[in-house]
């Protein structure tokens, strides 16, 4: 058992590190602040080959999907990234996790060199669109539909939530093709954002995570060939499912690097704030809290580079995944929570990070399944 990342994952750890310092540290309060992302730093991502993590060489990506390290690269990068801007984290995470993994399992070989090539690079930012307004947790119950209209489908309906809907190059769509069957009706297709009858709606107006877009999109009569449906009709749900074990990962990794950023602020604060002659750090109430911070954040990054690694090997990871989202997630809030504690009334405060990270963390408990959900698919699986 090595617990040690190996030399690649390490030079990516330093690589994401650095970038996420010196590019995100300057724009993350900005983002949040005029809730606008930044599209130029995601490009920058691409360039430095942070977008292409969990994609095939062959298909432009940057060597882990190959050497079976791609969700375990993915967890390190996005753990870095989040430290510093859990804006960028979701929306990487999102490209990474959730599309271009999805269509590196499941796309046809055009499909995959028709657009993968451009999302490694950053030259594409893709986007995922499951959940609508009646549809959020019961997945299966979407009704957007995908009519088949001879060699071609009509796409009508509306989806929420959608993470970078604004900026997205393309999208990956679950759609009804079938009203007879709730989860064998739905099938997944690839939407180009530029494709008639594609439009952004309403801009949601968030606690946290304020600089990463987040739309309705509607479909009105947009028309796609069958060339662009992912796997086989009636496929879909089984898709989107396997896919989000991926993104739960993702959704850990973010809730690690928040938690992290959390307890480094806390801890420098803490060394520096003084109260009654010395500094708080030397207080055990302080002391304690960063103790289970440091302790519960080591305990979130092992689950979650264990579901990482089980993927990477092809094993069923369902539980694992909800275990490290879980844990990671309700580790960032409480963290966060501690964080804010510790700086007292400077910690409700937007002059200083921690209350940023407070804001942002809420959501990692919420997204890509709720607590609720993670726990019904850990005892599902422990109940076989």
């Amino acid at each position: 058992m090595d617990f040690a990342l190996t030399e690649d994952l390490q030079m990516l750890q330093t690589t994401a590190r650095e970038f996420a310092e010196k590019e995100l540290k300057p724009l993350a309060r900005k983002m949040d602040r005029d809730e606008e992302f930044d599209i130029n730093a995601f490009r920058k991502l691409g360039e430095l080959g942070l977008c292409g993590i969990t994609i095939p060489e062959a298909f432009g990506g940057a060597g882990f999907y190959d050497s079976r390290q791609g969700n375990q690269a993915a967890s390190v990068t996005l753990e870095e990234i989040n430290r510093v801007c859990a804006s960028t984290g979701v929306t990487l995470s999102v490209h990474m996790s959730l599309f271009s993994s999805l269509l590196t399992k499941w796309g046809t070989e055009e499909q995959k060199r028709r657009v993968l090539p451009k999302m490694a690079s950053g030259e594409w930012l893709g986007a995922y669109c499951l959940s609508e307004a009646g549809s959020g947790t019961d997945a299966g119950s979407l009704v957007c539909e995908a009519r088949r209209d001879g060699s071609e489908y009509v796409l009508n309906g509306s989806k929420l939530w959608i993470t970078s809907a604004p900026y997205a190059d393309v999208f990956i769509v679950m759609a009804r093709t079938s009203k007879e069957h709730k989860i064998r009706g739905i099938s997944t297709f690839l939407v180009e954002a530029e494709r008639k009858g594609v439009r952004i709606g309403k801009k949601e107006k968030k606690m946290g995570i304020r600089g990463s877009a987040t739309c309705e999109v509607l479909f009105e009569d947009c028309r796609i060939p069958e060339a662009n449906r992912i796997g086989d009709e009636g496929k879909g749900f089984g898709i989107a499912l396997d896919t989000l074990d991926g993104g739960r990962i993702g959704i850990a990794a973010q809730a690690v690097g928040i938690g992290r950023a959390c307890l480094e602020d806390a801890t420098a604060y803490a060394r520096q704030r003084e109260q009654f002659g010395e500094p708080i750090i030397n207080f055990q109430a302080v002391q304690w809290m960063l103790a289970d911070m440091a302790t519960r954040l080591d305990a979130s990054r092992l689950l979650m580079y264990r579901a990482a690694w089980l993927r990477d090997h092809g094993q069923n990871c369902a539980k694992e995944a909800a275990m490290a989202k879980l844990f990671a997630s309700e580790t960032a809030n409480k963290a966060a929570k501690d964080a804010v504690q510790i700086f007292g009334g400077n910690g409700y405060s937007k002059e200083y990070d921690v209350e940023r990270y407070f804001r942002d963390a809420r959501i990692t408990e919420i997204y890509e399944g709720t607590s609720q959900v993670q726990r019904i698919v850990i005892s599902r699986a422990l109940s076989g």
